[in-house]
């Protein structure tokens, strides 16, 4: 696994949901969700998932919002593995109409 370089994150950009952006050298989305409890369950299902890959994302949530970070640490920066969990992420999405 390697480091990718900024014409490649471009280049993956497009694999994944356009509310995914740069910002402070991470993979950086936030998601607004009808309340807290449907928040925290997409937490603990993107967690089921994060787990697996042995990929876990830096995150906050304060009631119904979410905020995720995306980098991979052994690397120092963005890898396939960050694309990879985001596009699981949206995937798990498609549950809550709600989310913004």
């Amino acid at each position: 696994m390697k480091k990718l370089n900024e014409g490649e994150i471009q280049d993956k950009t497009t694999e994944i949901n356009p509310a995914w952006c740069m910002k402070d050298n991470f993979l950086h989305r936030e998601l607004l969700f009808k309340d807290f409890i449907e928040a925290f369950s997409f937490m603990t299902s993107v967690a089921l998932i994060a787990e697996k890959a042995a990929h876990h994302p830096n995150w906050k949530n304060v009631y119904n919002k979410v905020i995720i970070d995306l980098t991979t640490h052994d690397v120092g920066g963005i890898s396939t593995k960050d694309f990879d969990l985001a596009k699981a992420i949206d995937a798990l999405l498609h549950r809550y109409e709600d989310c913004k």
